[in-house]
């Protein structure tokens, strides 16, 4: 009688005898399946049985990854090897033919300097490979990969000793989607094509601080992507125009040396941007989203040019009238346009009511399949990607000058001024008489003034210059030597000439009290120590905001506006209150004079009478244009703006500089002296003689 078989009894001798061929390599340490393996300090490459699923490799001394180190793994999913002063090469085929790895973590390798170009080869399942913290110098092969996964992560991180970014980085990776993270790398420069042959779906570049040129054609031959790039952080100083159709997300946070982007009709679909200044996102605000360009949806574009020629009393033809349209198109999206491959633009009969748009009719044989005409049916406005920083109170999106009057006043003004107060230092410095203190005060008058107009003459050039495309400008004024130069002339002739005019008060005041005491007159000497150390202090007040306690670049006129900090805000408090003494002290001495002159116990003479009265006018005009500015200062700079900065330029552009042209009418050119002045110069060139 034959036995029977105990089949649980069977198994279970099976189980067993195949868990003892299976035994967890020393020095490592496994869990009860010998699916996980940890290994601490191995001298060798364990060898690691085919049930393991996951190995850990921390701190070994080994000092290369052989060849098929990892081949009889045929359920192996995670490999991480951290923490490692000892491993130096990844030899060929480290990482070979592994058909269900998944994850590759290589951390803290800071002796990994080389990496063989075929050490990552055929992982088709592989969908995470992290390279991070370690000595590599260049940047590694990973073309034999050719993962199948949908969405590859590839990070390579904290890897100080890469500098570029070559051409054909990512060829072969992943058929499908890729990610890319390469953060705080030392890339210096991303070279053309170096994207190319890849699918890509994020690309993360943020702290590369080193990162200064990308070329214009590295994310050319991108068979798809990015939809996001992040470039955070970095020195970059222009961004490709070819290859940005397909971005959606854009972050260049924290990148001052990026002054100006790309063409707007670059990014076809971005829908969010978060970048360094304002004023890109003043830019962005005008682009609206065009998607399929090449099929000719120009839904939001202005249908001036077409109703231009309608209006015209010439008769054309509606091919004529087609391909009017379709020029304003290309001329003004710098896109291609359909005219030429014979799409019918027309305006149809039911024209919305807004005048600024036309519509782009397609017939259905002219519609390929994956045309996207929603753009068009979609009732809301598209009001452009959504963008950050907002303009603020101090940078909103308009031109330098934004009214159309102040424009032209600003020009006479500037350029009233520099003849007008040129033609009183000319005078004064070729008048044969002596130097008396009034001459040397006036001239040091004008020679401020001059300096305010020749601030105003840049400010108007520049308007000229930018006009209407302020925001591509911008950065490049406000953040360049231009504008502090600017600044430094502003701050240096307001104070000057607010200087020189108190002294101008006191000195007057002081000779009418002392009328009988020639002997206490102010000499020449004593008016020129004084106006040395005049010019000391205008000098250090103008170039106090370029050393750090205020900014000229705050404002695209560039004055110091800045109230961020207690430095910044006690800057300009500071400034504001000696005007405000300056113009109680010119009013002190002006009353006290008024009641000497007509005291009659006081002896003072009839010049001094006159002179004190035309001085008047003359301090008082100027001072009339100088409290509304600092009111409106002192209010600005405890956070209390009165205004907009739109609306503050006619105080801050033409009746902060008014004066300058003004004065010298009033001190010089209106007055007898002068004209006996002019009369003597003009007859010592031989232009006017006497008789």
């Amino acid at each position: 009688m034959k036995p029977k078989l105990n089949l649980p009894s069977f198994m279970s001798v099976i189980v067993g005898l195949s868990l003892s061929l299976e035994h967890c390599p020393p020095p490592c340490r496994c869990d009860r399946g010998i699916s996980r393996v940890s290994c601490v300090g191995a001298e060798v490459m364990p060898v690691f049985g085919s049930t393991t699923q996951e190995v850990w490799l921390v701190k070994t001394n080994i000092s290369s990854v052989p060849q098929n180190a990892f081949a009889n793994l045929l359920n192996i999913s995670h490999i991480y090897i951290t923490d490692d002063d000892n491993l130096r090469f990844l030899e060929k085929h480290s990482f070979y033919n592994l058909s269900t790895l998944k994850h590759i973590q290589l951390h803290g390798i800071k002796t990994l300097s080389y990496i063989d170009q075929e050490a990552f080869k055929e992982l088709p399942n592989l969908k995470y490979l992290g390279i991070m913290n370690t000595a590599v110098t260049s940047f590694p092969k990973l073309e034999y990969i050719k993962s199948r996964q949908l969405d590859f992560v590839l990070e390579i991180v904290d890897n100080a000793f890469i500098k570029t970014l070559p051409a054909n980085s990512f060829t072969g990776i992943s058929v499908n989607a890729l990610t890319i993270i390469l953060n705080n790398n030392g890339l210096r420069e991303i070279q053309g094509y170096a994207f190319n042959g890849s699918r890509l779906e994020e690309v993360y570049l943020h702290r590369n601080v080193d990162l200064e040129r990308i070329d214009e054609f590295a994310f050319d031959g991108v068979i798809h992507g990015p939809t996001h790039l992040d470039l955070s952080d970095t020195q970059v100083h222009s961004l490709p125009s070819v290859g940005m159709e397909n971005i959606e997300k854009l972050q260049v946070k924290r990148t001052l040396t990026l002054k100006a982007l790309p063409p707007f009709s670059a990014f076809l679909h971005l829908q969010t941007a978060h970048l360094t200044f304002p004023s890109h996102c003043c830019g962005l605000k005008m682009l609206k989203r065009l998607r399929r360009h090449t099929e000719a949806v120009f839904c939001n574009l202005s249908r001036a040019a077409l109703g231009k020629h309608l209006e015209s009393p010439a008769v054309f033809s509606q091919k004529y009238l087609e391909h009017q349209v379709a020029l304003h198109v290309e001329e003004n999206l710098n896109v291609p346009t359909p005219h030429s491959a014979g799409y019918n633009m027309s305006c149809p009969a039911n024209q919305p009511q807004d005048k600024d748009l036309f519509v782009v009719s397609l017939s259905s044989d002219q519609v390929r399949d994956d045309s996207d005409l929603a753009l068009c049916d979609d009732p809301h406005i598209d009001n452009g990607p959504i963008c950050t920083p907002l303009p603020d109170a101090l940078n909103p999106c308009d031109d330098v000058i934004s009214q159309g009057l102040l424009r032209v006043l600003v020009w006479v003004v500037s350029l009233l001024a520099i003849s007008a107060n040129s033609l009183v230092l000319l005078t004064l410095l070729t008048c044969q008489q002596k130097m008396s203190v009034t001459r040397f005060l006036m001239g040091h008058l004008a020679f401020a003034d001059g300096c305010m107009g020749m601030y105003l003459l840049l400010i108007a050039f520049v308007d000229f210059y930018t006009h209407s495309q302020y925001y591509q400008y911008a950065i490049y004024w406000q953040t360049g030597s231009g504008c502090n130069l600017a600044g430094i002339l502003s701050v240096f002739a307001s104070e000057l000439s607010v200087y020189t005019l108190t002294l101008i008060s006191f000195q007057r005041w002081h000779a009418i009290f002392n009328a009988m005491r020639p002997d206490r007159h102010m000499r020449l000497r004593h008016i020129t120590v004084l106006m040395l150390v005049g010019w000391l202090l205008c000098v250090i007040i103008a170039l106090l905001p370029v050393l750090g306690v205020n900014t000229y670049q705050r404002v695209s006129i560039c004055l110091p506006m800045d109230t961020e900090t207690t430095v910044a805000q006690a800057y300009i408090i500071s400034v504001l209150s000696i005007n405000v003494i300056a113009f109680i002290v010119v009013c002190l001495c002006y009353l006290h004079i008024y009641f000497m002159v007509h005291n009659p116990q006081h002896d003072s003479s009839r010049f001094d009478t006159s002179m004190a009265k035309r001085m008047a006018v003359l301090i008082f005009t100027n001072f009339l244009c100088l409290v509304p500015i600092c009111f409106y200062g002192l209010s600005a700079a405890f956070h209390q703006p009165l205004m907009t900065i739109t609306d503050s330029k006619v105080l801050l552009v033409l009746f902060y500089p008014l004066n300058s042209c003004a004065h010298p009418f009033f001190y010089a050119i209106l007055t007898k002296a002068f004209h006996r002045d002019i009369l003597m110069l003009l007859s010592r060139v031989g232009l006017c003689q006497k008789h």
